[in-house]
This record gives C-alpha cells, structure tokens and sequence, in this order.
C-alpha cells in the first residue's frame, strides 16, 4: 500500500489540504487527531506520561488535561523527547493497522507535523507533499483556531521544523481555499502529475 506524506509546519493549511482529499474519497490518518484518541483510549499512556514527566497531566474527570501537557512540552525540550519516545511507538503501530484496512486504495494519505524529522517513522511514506504558508498568516490561523495566546503559539511554532529538502512536491497556501483546492486536483488527481508519476513508478519497482 503507498503512502502519501502530507505535512508542514503548524498553521500551513495541511488540515485543508488532506480534508480536500477526504472529501475526494481518499483514506487519510491524521496523526494528531488519532493521537488524542490514544490518549483517552489507553489505559497505560497518560499514566506513563505522568511518571516520566514527574507531574500529574489529568483533569478532575480523569482525562487528559491537553492545554496543561501542550504547555509543559513545547516549553520544555527535554519533556518533549520523553513524550515521543512513549507516544510515537503507539502512534505508528496504530498507523500500520489502520492502513492495512485500505488495500483496495490507490494510496493513502498520512497527515503529520512532525514525521520527517523523527527516525521512528523513517521509511514509512512513498511520497511527501509539503504543504506552506507565510508565518504571519500561520500564526494568526493558529490563534484563531486554538484560542491561545500569541506567546503560546508562537512556542509551538519554534518547537518545530521540517527538513524541506526531502519533500517531493512543494504547496503554496498563500491564497484562497479555491485557489488551494485547485492546486490540490493538479497534484493529486491530475492524470500524469509528478505525483501520479512517482507513485507509478514505486508501483513498477
């Protein structure tokens, strides 16, 4: 089964993207989101998360308090790297069962932040769309869709990179959703597209 990369930094407009794609009928993991659902459906991953971080993480009604563990990772780079090193085995095993699900597809799609500069998930897309925006636009998307602070967001924003050099193809959002959702159709479903090429050519090998 292939697997299309569609990542960028946070606020880039890749959430349109793969949403475009979806409503084109293509499976798409959006690691994020499945990521959250890990957390409120294991019994072991909050409370191991708590140990290695030294801290209590849930809420009065025994969930995960998110806004308190975002805080504490994208301030802290040390508890960042104990996160992932608990949270991207489980991530990535959950990924390998969901796309063995999708046979039947020409591809799919998984959508990340993070996935090229972590090894734990090297080798695993055939293919990487970079989706980008200029910051200043980023940072107001973000703020709007969170409701956080400036200084927040822009924590985040600096806990992130994205090795541009190993993308395939490269998307401007720097435009309308029309003008995006265009530039979604020449790249992905356009007959004879550099991506429709690369993904052939994987297929012949």
């Amino acid at each position: 089964m292939k697997t299309v990369i569609v990542t960028g930094l946070i606020g880039s407009g890749k959430s349109t993207v793969c949403a475009l794609l979806k409503e084109r009928g293509v499976p798409v993991y959006n690691a994020d989101e499945r990521t959250k659902g890990l957390y409120d459906s294991s019994y072991t991953l909050v409370p191991r998360l708590e140990k290695a971080l030294g801290c209590k993480l849930r809420a009065k009604d025994g969930k995960l308090d998110r806004k308190r563990l975002s805080a504490i990772i994208f301030s802290d780079a040390g508890a960042r790297e104990k996160l992932e090193a608990i949270v991207y085995p489980s991530v990535l095993r959950s990924f390998k069962s969901w796309r063995g699900r999708w046979k039947g597809a020409p591809f799919v799609v998984l959508e990340s932040a993070i996935i090229l500069s972590k090894p734990i998930f090297q080798g695993i897309g055939d293919a990487v769309i970079l989706v980008k925006a200029p910051e200043s636009e980023r940072l107001e998307r973000v703020m709007k869709r969170d409701g956080f602070p400036q200084e927040h967001v822009r924590a985040r924003m600096s806990a992130q990179s994205i090795p541009e050099e190993r993308a395939d193809i490269v998307l401007e959002n720097n435009g309308s959703v029309e003008a995006l959702s265009a530039a979604v159709e020449r790249v992905f479903f356009q007959e004879n597209s550099y991506l429709c090429k690369l993904l052939n050519n994987i297929e012949k090998q």
